[in-house]
Formats: C-alpha cells, structure tokens, sequence
C-alpha cells in the first residue's frame, strides 16, 4: 500500500513557545532569546541552552507514576492533539492507532536526581522508578494518556530520533498496520546529555553560529512535536524520505557525506521529484566543525548555491532526539507560510566551505509545494525527510 500519509494534527513547544502559534512567531521573526539562559557545567562553565521559558503542568493525579520531566514535556504536546486523537479512536479503533516516540534522554534527568540522592542518603527515592529512563517510556506514557492500543514503540537514534520516528509512522499506516499514528519526538535538558557534549569538546560557550568561520560547537535546548498522522486528506503530506548510515565513526560524519547524499537521494526518488522542485532546506547545521562542512558539501553537490536553507539551532539550541520532529514542524510552518525560517549567525562565512544561500534576513518568501529536513546523528545516521502541501 503507498497511500498518500497526511498530517492530521500538530503540536510544538521549545525555546521559542508552548505553542504552535508562539513558536511560528518567533521563529519567523527571528528571536534570539530561546538561548538566552545559560546552564553551569561541572567545569563550571555557563553555556547558553534552550530551556523552555514557561512551566511545565504537573501530571493528573492518575498519570503520577509517570514523573518526569520528559514525560511532563510530552503531556503538554499531546493535550492540542486530543481532541484529534479521541476522533481517530472513535473511528478506527484503538487497535488501529499506532505510537511512535523519538527521544534520546528519556527520563534520564528525574534519575540524575535520584542518583544524587542515593548517594547522599544510601536509599533511592520513594518515588523513583527506572523505567522513567528507559528509552521506551515516552511511546508507553503517551499509550497510557491517549489508550491507543496499536503498535506502540521508541526510536533512539541520536540526533534523527524525532525524523525516523515520524518516517516509521508512515511506514505504519503504508503498510495497512494502522489507521491513525500518533508520533513525533520529545527530548528535555539533562546534566548527561550536556557534561558528556562538554567532554567531547562540542558545547559552545556562546551562541552557536553554523555554517560560520567562527563555529565552535552547539547549544542544547529542550523540545517536543507531536503529530498525528493518518492517510485522510489534508493540507500537509509526508512526501518522502530517505535513510542511510555511514558506518565512518562514532561520533563524526563521513567527511565526504556519501551517507547524507544517499539519504537525500532517496527521499527524492521516494517522493517522486528532483532537487529543482525542493523550495527550502532546513539544515541539520550543529555549527560543528565537522558536521557543517560535510553539511555543506553534500547540500552544495545535490542542490546548487541557490536553494534557500537554514540552520534553526541557533534560535532553538539542537533538540537532540527532538531535533527532527520540531525541524519538521519548522517545514510545516514555513509551507504554510511561504517563507523560510531565518539563519541567524554571525554572516562570517566559511572560506573553506561551499556557498550555500543561508536565508539570514527574516521574511525571505519562498515559493513551492516541496520542502525538506535533514538530520544527521552520532553513528553516521543520516534521515532526509521532504514534506509537501497536499
């Protein structure tokens, strides 16, 4: 079955709002304050991060047993969704509703604290349970929310978590397994994810600048964006998408990008259109060295200098497990709009690296029906995922 797969709700929240319209706002205007607080590290160094400027709900009572900040993150993004969700559940059964979570931290950070106190105090927390932290959490709490009773599963795959999370909910209602998906991914700051980026060297003490000559590492930031996918008609599709892994190294992408180019490739072959027909880019664009220049050579090799992209992560700070499905709400917004989301940098180009048109000045229209995201991950995990309007 290859069924046209079509967005039927969507949420956000990060940095830049606790919703769809907040987020839109900012995003297109260009706000630098989603990076405007900073984190101590155990070094002792106050990097900027993107964490979310309004409180999280606590949970309902019933949900309790699910504490965590992560899972806190997830309610707020499912709740627009209900409404959509209760019909879908009504109309195709629960068995026939999927879930699909990208995330890479889990709970991870409700277990720093009850590590912390473990220590201090010899005995865990009476309120502390492991499966928090398990990567498998977030799809298991939002079945307990909503009641879907379909194939219910994470992904955790670095940073492509949220985009393969999305592409395997296609996948789903393309194979006939579901009717309804409800998908996305969430990921929240945590000491874990931040103190080992510091020892890996890639944590800016500043704003992170892509594609700069300056670039010297990332900021982190929480995140989350939930969908509700289906094969109904609506205004926005998952047009195609494409997967590949580069088995080069742990941690560092092939200089040369032939797995960032393969999944370019695909997406394009799997929507059926050529590289002409992308009207915007929202690049991975950590403002690493590394990954911007492999970055830049592949988008620079498939699409020209012409093609409006853009990095998203200095606004935001890289979501991690998040990115992808937030990115792609970035798409979906500028779709709607007809505008792309502004690269905010230092306008200090690389010398070294291809020219790229970095759409750097908010308000720049673009024009036509196909737009794409690229993740790219530890492990040489590469995801390309082109959305359209239907």
């Amino acid at each position: 079955m290859n069924a046209p797969v079509y967005i039927a709700a969507s949420s956000v929240a990060n940095a830049l709002g606790a919703d769809w319209a907040q987020v839109s706002d900012a995003l297109f205007a260009g706000d630098p304050s989603g990076l405007a607080q900073t984190e101590t590290l155990s070094d002792g160094r106050t990097p900027p991060v993107g964490r979310l400027r309004f409180p999280l709900a606590d949970l309902p009572p019933a949900l309790a047993e699910w504490e965590s900040r992560n899972n806190r993150l997830i309610h707020h993004c499912l709740l627009p969704l209900l409404p959509a969700i209760h019909e879908a559940l009504s109309a195709y059964g629960p068995s026939r509703v999927g879930i699909v979570i990208g995330t890479s931290t889990s709970g991870i950070e409700s277990w720093e604290h009850a590590l912390a106190r473990k220590m201090t105090g010899g005995v865990w927390p009476n309120d502390f349970h492991f499966r928090r932290h398990e990567l498998g959490d977030p799809a298991a709490f939002v079945q307990a929310v909503t009641g879907a009773g379909g194939p219910c599963y994470g992904v955790s795959t670095a940073c492509t978590s949220g985009g393969k999370a999305i592409v395997s909910a296609a996948r789903l209602l393309q194979a006939g397994l579901c009717d309804a998906v409800i998908t996305g991914g969430v990921d929240t700051l945590c000491g874990l994810t931040l103190n080992g980026f510091s020892v890996l060297d890639s944590i800016s003490s500043a704003r992170c600048n892509p594609f700069s000559t300056n670039r010297d590492g990332i900021n982190i930031g929480d995140g989350g964006a939930l969908f509700l996918l289906t094969r109904e008609e609506n205004d926005v599709r998952i047009a195609g998408w494409g997967e590949s892994s580069d088995a080069h190294h742990l941690s560092a992408p092939d200089p040369e990008g032939g797995g960032a180019a393969l999944a370019i490739g695909q997406a394009l072959g799997h929507a059926g259109i050529e590289a002409a027909d992308i009207a915007y880019l929202n690049l991975h664009g950590t403002a690493t060295r590394l990954n911007d220049a492999m970055e830049a050579q592949v988008t620079q090799r498939i699409f020209g200098d012409d093609l409006p992209c853009s990095s998203t992560k200095a606004l935001t700070g890289h979501m991690l497990g998040a990115a992808g499905s937030c990115e792609a709400a970035f798409v979906s917004m500028a779709l709607s709009r007809g505008e792309a989301p502004p690269h905010l940098w230092d306008g200090e180009a690389d010398p070294a690296l291809p020219v790229l048109h970095l759409t750097d000045r908010p308000g720049e229209r673009v024009e036509g029906r196909y737009m794409m995201s690229c993740s790219y991950a530890f492990g040489g995990n590469n995801l390309a995922l082109i959305l359209a309007r239907a």
